[in-house]
Formats: C-alpha cells, structure tokens, sequence
C-alpha cells in the first residue's frame, strides 16, 4: 500500500466522498477546494436564503418591523429599507453565503432596474427557490420546472401590463411616495410638491440635513450621465464627490491633446482664485497629469469630464451645456482655436457637483432668452422628425434644459434617524419615477395575486413544467400574505378570501385591518416595480434550481487552545487528504 501511495503523481483534495476516492491522513499545504453535490447543496445555499429572507421579510407592509445591525465603525444602523439590509448580512459558512449572496442579486438587480420593491423580489425569490428545491427532490426535471417558471412569469408580465393604470395629477404621485415610504404622508406631500414644481424631468437628490426637520432646497440645474475622468479630482472623500463652488466653465468638443492649448487659462483662473470646470471630447495622460499635479500640489480646484452620447447628438448637447452656462462651444467647425480662447469668455455656474457617473451644473449664468429659445427650436425639431430614437434623444434635450435640480436635506436628531430618513425618501423618489414611466397598479400586494388567476389557463408541455407554473401562482400569494402576517393578521385566510373577488382594486389594507378598494384609497405600486421584482427574482431563483454541483473553499476545522489562561480558537494542523486509488 505503501508503495502504491508513493507512486502517485498528485493527490486531488475534495471533501465531496465520490466512489473512486478513498481518505488518507496526510498533512497538506495550502487550502483546496470542497465540493457539494445533489440534494445536500442545495440545501446548504437554502440555509442561507431562508435566514435572509426572514430578516428581510420583517420590513414589508405598513406594519413592518425596523432591523438594527451593527457597523464595524460608528454606531449601529436601523433601517427598513430591503436592500440595505440584504447588503448588510453575511454567514461564516460558504455555502450559507453564496445563497445569500445570490440573493441580494436579485435585490441589487431590483433596485438599480426600479429603485424599490426589493424586499418583494427577496422573499418572492426565497419562495421560488425553495418550492423548486422540494420538486427536484422528488424527481422532477430541474430544467422543465425552469420552463414553466419562465412561461408563467412571462404571462402574469402581459397581465401586469394590460392592468397598469397611467399617473395623473399631484394626488397619485402622493400616494405613491407615501406607500413606498411605508406609509408616511409627510414624505409623500413632500415628493409631490416637488415634481408639481420642477415636473417629472427634475433631477431630485437626499443628502444629510443639519436641523431637526426636512428640508429641501430647489434650484434651477442640468444634468448629464459623464462623471469624472480621474478621482484625483474629488474635494469630498467622504462622499466621493467633487464639489466646484462658482467655477468658469470651458466647454470644447475636441480631444485636448496638449496642456499648452489651456495653459492660459489655468493660469487666469489661477490668479483670479476660480476654480476650472471643463467638458471636452477627452483628455489626454499629459495634460490630464499636469492638471492632476497641480490640484493636489498647487491647489487649483479644477475637474474635467467626457462629454456625454456620441456623433451629432454629442456637439448638440455641449451645445445646450455651453449656452446654459452663458458661454460659446469651442468647436473649429467655426474656425475657433482653443489656444486663442479668451479665457474672459468663459461661461460660469454657481455649483457643480461631480460623481464618478453623472455632473450636475446648478444655476448656470446663461440667458433664460437664449435657453427658452434652444428649447422651443429642439421642440419643432421633434415635430418634424419621424424616428423613434431620435424623438427620445431630443425629449432628454429638453428635460437637461427645462428640468430643475432639487436637494431634499434630510432631518432628524441623530445620525441613525437621518439615515433611516434618507431611507425611505430614496425609495419614495424611486418608486414615483418608476411609476411616472410605467404606471401604477393596486398595491398590498394584490396585483400579483389577481394577475395568477391568468395561469389558470396556462399549460405546460408536460408535467414538471405544469408543476413550474403552480409554483409561480403560490408565490403571488407572498407579498399580500407577508404584508398581512406582519401586521397581525392571518394572511393565508385573508389571500384565500380575496382571490374570491371579481374586481381586481379590491384589496386588504394592512393598516387598519379592512377590506378597501386600493386604487379610491391610494394604496398603489408603481408596475414597473412589481415586474421587476417578480422577473429578477424568477430569473436568479430558477436558475438556481438547476444547480447541481456547488463548489467553495474548504473551510478549515477550528480547535480550542487547551491553555486555560487563552480562549481563542486556532486552525487544525491536520487536514485530511483523499487519494486516488
């Protein structure tokens, strides 16, 4: 045996017992890999699904409960906002963590798509993976269940749709804000006020208030989806942003090659103590290092940017910014050099704030005559145009031009409550955008459970993907039976009951325990919030249940110091090895 071990030229380290391998104790270096097959796998990532999903689920509805987690610096964060949460948890077993893991996919997935409802993706997702790991358990055909999952969600996608209801008027966008921020009518006041005066263009942020009450601050501003090309240029580490207070403004639509080109006006805005805000096509390494150098040496508050989109659409847009900011677009179509420029022709802006994705300017010096004008011209332009495409690109031309920029300055008596503030006007903000592009729909839940009855009539090509849509029409039930439970009521007799209404407002609302018609009441979901929660958590959920093999980083085995003055844990020196014989 001995001579047969020796010969070996390698050894395979698995913890999985397959039925050629056999263990041998031999001391190893280096950590190896542990696989998980079948049943047993599957039921490991559940574990982890299961315990986030739970934490998760608590915050759902208007009677949903906060959750406290504890923060490796400051204090402790309360919150209900679903994501934050879901991002919030992690497992010391791997396999526990790649379920969570893929869990807050579905979250994050929701939230950058809709920017709500990720506490219904979760536990719909949770429900879906859950249902599919009995049925493959029994025997039925992973990729068939998949299927029918697929062809369910697509069919309850077209209900939604033929359901939806368009927005109209201040009160919907109130009521919407209002549901998203669990019920507070003073956050759905607020967000209405704020689109009846900016429009649905605007451009909305929350930052930090410094008083006991929130506050917001509107202010005339454009927006573009470029952010910074170094992040040298930041001035707020904190916040990662770069903040330019009264900046002159180059804008040029071609590469700046050279630091010689701009050199004169650095050096203007040197001496008159301004800082420099420039839009160009690109910067190359050269001139972008000097301006590097200098802010970080010389103190020059500079920032550059990429112009946003491309071709025509691109010098049409730095167009719009530069008669904004009341200056001229530096282009030699016109026979104007960069290197000529006098840098007393600048244009100007009263703040710009720059992110790693997108810039806003706020109060730019150009003439409201000038702007009114540019936006009447882009609106003929539309008139005559017949491209779908380009109908799109000149409506984000007149949103840049028209829409303001508002800052909701969050307020409350401590760091936690700001933040559990800050919050739940995202979600709000989020979710009245989502249902200004796709309508609303009854909320409570209630809209996926009217939309099942419609796999009545859908069936599969065989029974595993019959059995995929069945699973699909229980988890419609979720959302509605969870925002019941948490709010004391029994939510399986009170789904049950509901499914036996023929009008489909008709819902329970969870606050005051009856029976309303959601729609009169203003207990709505924005539709493109309910879809997206209910496709990503399909789409990762379903996938999932095919899984077959899982493989993570073997976790080494702990012992405990046998000194009685120590009582910490230290790693086994003895790992085992499985051999091929």
């Amino acid at each position: 045996m001995q001579r047969v071990f020796n010969a070996l030229p390698h050894f395979v380290k698995v913890s999985a017992f397959r039925p050629l391998l056999s263990t041998c104790g031999v001391r190893t270096m280096g950590t190896g890999m542990e696989i998980r097959f079948g049943t047993e796998a599957r039921k490991l990532i559940l574990e982890g699904c299961d315990k986030l999903a739970d934490a998760v689920q608590t915050t759902l509805g208007p009677k949903g409960r906060n959750v406290v987690f504890d923060k490796s610096y400051g204090f402790p964060r309360i919150t209900k906002d679903g994501v934050t949460v879901a991002k919030e948890i992690n497992f010391a077993n791997k396999y526990m963590n790649m379920g969570a893991n893929l869990i807050k996919e579905v979250a994050n997935k929701t939230n950058d798509q809709a920017g709500d409802g990720t506490t219904t993706a979760t536990i719909l997702a949770r429900f879906l993976f859950k249902e599919g790991c009995k049925s493959v358990a029994a025997g039925m055909n992973p990729m068939d269940i998949r299927k029918g999952i697929q062809m369910a969600v697509n069919c309850i996608v077209e209900k939604l749709k033929e359901n939806s209801i368009p927005v109209k008027g201040k009160e919907e966008i109130q009521n919407v804000a209002t549901v998203s921020a669990n019920g507070d009518d003073a956050i759905g006041k607020l967000v209405a006020s704020i689109y009846e005066k900016s429009g649905k263009d605007a451009t909305i942020t929350v930052s930090d208030g410094k008083t006991l009450h929130t506050e917001v601050e509107q202010v005339e501003g454009m927006k573009f989806d470029r952010g910074y090309v170094s992040p040298y240029f930041i001035t707020n580490p904190k916040s990662g942003k770069v903040e330019l207070e009264n900046p002159r403004i180059l804008v040029v639509d071609k590469k700046i090659t050279n630091i010689q080109s701009i050199l004169p006006i650095l050096e203007h805005c040197m001496k008159a103590n301004q800082a420099l805000f420039i839009v160009a096509e690109d910067i190359d390494s050269e001139p972008l290092t000097t301006l590097i150098v200098n802010k970080l040496r010389g103190g020059l508050r500079i920032c550059a940017v990429k112009a946003p989109s491309y071709g025509d659409n691109r010098k049409r847009i730095l167009e719009d910014i530069a008669i904004s900011c009341g200056t001229e677009l530096i282009t030699e179509e016109l026979g104007m050099q960069l290197e000529k420029t006098d840098p007393t022709t600048l244009g100007s802006a009263k703040q710009v704030i720059v992110t790693k994705d997108d810039t806003i300017i706020m109060n730019g010096a150009g003439d409201k005559k000038i702007i009114e004008a540019r936006i009447q011209a882009i609106k003929d332009l539309k008139e005559k145009t017949t491209s779908t495409y380009d109908k799109e690109k000149l409506d984000e031309r007149v949103g840049r031009l028209t829409g303001g920029v508002a800052i909701i300055r969050a307020g409350g008596s401590s760091d936690v409550e700001v933040g559990e503030m800050k919050d739940r006007l995202n979600d709000a903000l989020c979710a009245t955008k989502a249902a200004s592009e796709e309508g609303i729909l009854p909320g409570g839940g209630v809209a996926l459970l009217y939309a099942s009855k419609s796999l009545k009539a859908l069936k599969g090509k065989n029974f595993d993907q019959n059995h995929g849509i069945e699973i699909v029409e229980r988890a419609c039930r979720i959302p509605c039976q969870a925002i019941c439970d948490n709010a004391g009521f029994q939510g399986s007799v009170i789904v049950d009951k509901l499914l036996e209404e023929n009008n489909p407002h008709i819902g329970f609302d969870a606050a005051q325990g009856v029976k309303v018609n959601m729609i009169e009441k203003g207990i709505i979901d924005p539709t493109k919030v309910v879809r997206c929660a209910l496709v990503d958590a399909s789409g990762v959920a379903s996938l999932m249940i095919t899984s077959e093999a899982v493989v993570a980083e073997e976790q080494k085995p702990q012992k405990t110091c046998s000194c009685k003055s120590c009582d910490h844990h230290h790693e086994e020196d003895e790992q085992q090895s499985i051999c091929l014989t």
